[in-house]
C-alpha cells in the first residue's frame, strides 16, 4: 500500500509530431531524374513552393492508397481543374499503379501511369543496387495521340551513386538523330560543399558544336548543413548559372522550435510541443544580353514560409512580383489520414484574389504522434530537465538527442528518417 501511495509521478515528456508529408512524394520518383536537379536545396524548394498552394479558382484531390496484404504495391489518383467550367480548360485525371520492390527502398519500381491526357499510357522503371551504387531507369511512354519529339518514344539513363559522387547520363534509344546523350550530370561533395555540372544539349548539333556551346551547360555550387530528418535542423544554399544565361541564388532552412504548451486534451505530463518552420528564397538574374536569349523568363524572386504548428495544422505563405498567396491545411491521422487545403492568391496586376482548395487521402506515409525526453527535445534550459528517465523508445533501446547529433537514426521511425545517404 505503501508503495502505491510514494509512486513517482511521471517524468514530463515534450510532443514530437510527424512532418506533414515526410518523406515528400517525389522523393520516391527521385532515381529517375538527374540528381543536379535535385540538389542544391531543389527538392526541398519546390515542395516548399508549390505543396498545398492551389491554382486560383481550381480545385485538386489526390487519393494515395495501398492495399493491407500486400505493401508493395499503391496506387495514387489525381483530379484537377477550373471550380467554374471554362471551355478552354478540362478536367485532368490520371492514376499511378506503383509495384516497389523493398518497401522500406523506394529505388527500384516499376510504375505505370496512365491519363486522359498525354501521355496517356505511360510505363516508368527503376533499378538501383545500393552494395555497388549503379542504377539503371527508363521512361517509355506506350500510348500518346501524337507523338512530337524523340524523347516522346521514350528515355534511358544509366547511374552511379554514393555518399559522395553522382553521375550519370540519359539517352533516347529510339531517336533517329544524332542526340546522344540527351543530358549527362557529374556532381561532387566535399564535406559540406557540393558542386556539380550538367550537360544538356540544345544548341549546335553539328560537328560537335553542341559541346563547344555554353548554353547547353549548367554548373552550381551548394553549401548544405544538417542531416534531412525533421528532427534535425538544416541548411542550404546554393549557386547556380543555368545555361550560361540565367543566375540562381537560392537558400532553404527547416528549424526545429519547441514551445510550451497547455492543451486540455493531453496528459498532464506532456509539457512542451515540437514546431517545424521552413523558410525558402530563390533569386533568379538574367546574365546574358535579353534581346538575344530564347525561352529564358525574365528577372525574378519568389520568397516562401511555413509552419507546422502540430500533427493537425500547417500554414503556409509565398510572394512574389507578380503575385502572393497563402495557404491553410488541416491532416487528421486517421487511416487512412485525410488532408483538407485552401489557399487563396493575390493578383498584384489585375488587383484581385481567387481561391483553391485541395483534398488528399493517403495511407502510404503512417506516422503519429512521438513521445520524448525533455532533454531530447527542449532547447532552453528548465526545471523539467532535472527529470529522471526515458519516456520515449522505439523497439527496444531510447532515442537520445546524441544520437541523433551523431547521425544514428536507426531507432526512428522510417517516417522520420533522413533519405538515404546517396548523392
Amino acid at each position: 500500500m505503501g508503495n502505491l501511495m510514494n509512486k513517482e509521478p511521471p517524468p514530463p515528456m515534450v510532443l514530437v509530431p510527424p512532418l506533414f508529408d515526410f518523406p515528400p512524394l517525389s522523393a520516391r520518383t527521385r532515381m529517375l531524374e538527374s540528381s543536379y536537379n535535385l540538389l542544391f536545396g531543389k527538392l526541398a524548394l519546390k515542395c516548399l513552393f508549390e505543396d498545398y498552394f492551389e491554382e486560383a479558382k481550381h480545385f485538386s484531390t489526390r487519393i494515395m492508397l495501398k492495399p493491407i496484404d500486400d505493401p508493395h504495391v499503391d496506387l495514387v489518383a489525381t483530379v484537377s481543374g477550373p471550380l467554374d467550367h471554362k471551355p478552354e480548360e478540362n478536367i485532368v485525371g490520371n492514376a499511378l499503379f506503383r509495384w516497389q520492390s523493398d518497401i522500406d527502398d523506394p529505388h527500384t519500381f516499376v510504375d505505370l501511369f496512365v491519363s486522359n491526357s498525354d501521355p496517356i499510357l505511360q510505363m516508368r522503371s527503376s533499378a538501383y543496387y545500393p552494395k555497388y551504387g549503379f542504377g539503371a531507369f527508363g521512361i517509355f511512354p506506350l500510348l500518346l495521340k501524337k507523338r512530337v519529339s524523340s524523347e516522346d518514344y521514350g528515355v534511358m539513363g544509366l547511374r552511379y551513386g554514393s555518399g559522395n559522387l553522382s553521375f550519370g547520363a540519359t539517352l533516347m534509344p529510339f531517336s533517329l538523330k544524332d542526340e546522344f546523350p540527351r543530358s549527362a550530370w557529374f556532381i561532387s561533395k566535399m564535406g559540406k560543399l557540393t558542386a556539380g555540372v550538367q550537360f544538356e544539349p540544345q544548341y549546335g548539333n553539328k560537328d560537335g558544336a553542341k559541346y563547344k556551346n555554353l548554353m547547353n551547360w549548367s554548373c552550381a555550387i551548394g553549401y548544405g548543413v544538417g542531416s534531412g530528418s525533421p528532427l534535425s535542423p538544416s541548411f542550404n544554399f546554393g549557386l547556380e548559372l543555368a545555361k550560361s544565361s540565367q543566375f540562381i541564388a537560392s537558400f532553404y532552412q527547416h528549424v526545429v522550435v519547441q514551445r510550451r504548451v497547455k492543451n486540455p486534451l493531453e496528459e498532464h505530463e506532456v509539457v512542451g510541443i515540437t514546431n517545424y518552420i521552413d523558410f525558402g528564397f530563390e533569386l533568379q538574374t538574367r546574365v546574358d544580353d535579353a534581346n538575344t536569349s530564347n525561352n529564358i523568363p525574365g528577372s525574378t524572386f519568389q520568397v516562401a514560409a511555413s509552419w507546422q504548428a502540430n500533427k493537425n495544422f500547417l500554414l503556409k505563405g509565398k510572394m512574389g512580383p507578380l503575385s502572393s498567396s497563402i495557404s491553410l491545411a488541416f491532416k487528421s491521422w486517421w487511416k487512412p489520414s485525410f488532408t483538407f487545403n485552401i489557399s487563396a492568391t493575390r493578383d498584384r496586376i489585375f488587383g484581385k484574389t481567387g481561391y483553391g482548395f485541395g483534398i488528399h487521402v493517403e495511407n502510404l506515409r503512417e506516422a503519429s504522434y512521438q513521445r520524448a525526453d525533455p532533454n531530447f527535445v527542449m532547447l532552453t534550459p528548465n526545471k523539467e530537465h532535472l527529470a529522471e528517465g526515458i519516456v520515449w523508445k522505439i523497439g527496444k533501446r531510447p532515442v537520445l538527442q546524441s544520437d541523433v547529433s551523431a547521425g544514428n537514426f536507426d531507432d526512428l521511425p522510417r517516417e522520420l528518417r533522413p533519405f538515404e545517404k546517396i548523392l
